[in-house]
């Protein structure tokens, strides 16, 4: 994990036991993977344009990041009956302005 801790997912998805922190932090990995793709930027981007270091990745990133994270935890298909979804839209609203656009 790059900029996600196991203390904010926990709080973020109400999680106060431990025996998943293996799996919570694939889905973080996973979560910061398709950040970081879905910004055309890798991590060391991220920090250089947003911030100092890597605690001051910003808040809508952080925000996204724990959404995905939060989405694979609770629904662990691809596709429920009752939920045949894509990422959410506000996902995208998050992210928007940190897009790397073309040179």
């Amino acid at each position: 994990m790059k900029w996600l801790t196991l203390d904010y997912i926990k709080q973020h998805s109400r999680i106060d036991f431990d025996c998943e922190d293996n799996l919570l932090e694939l889905y973080a990995d996973a979560a910061e993977e398709v950040v970081m793709n879905t910004l055309d930027r890798d991590y060391d981007d991220i920090v250089e344009n947003f911030g100092t270091a890597s605690h001051d990745v910003p808040a809508a990133i952080m925000q996204a990041s724990l959404m995905l994270v939060d989405l694979s935890y609770t629904n662990r298909s691809p596709v429920s009956p009752q939920n045949m979804s894509i990422i959410p839209y506000g996902f995208d609203l998050l992210l928007k302005r940190y897009i790397k656009l073309a040179d």
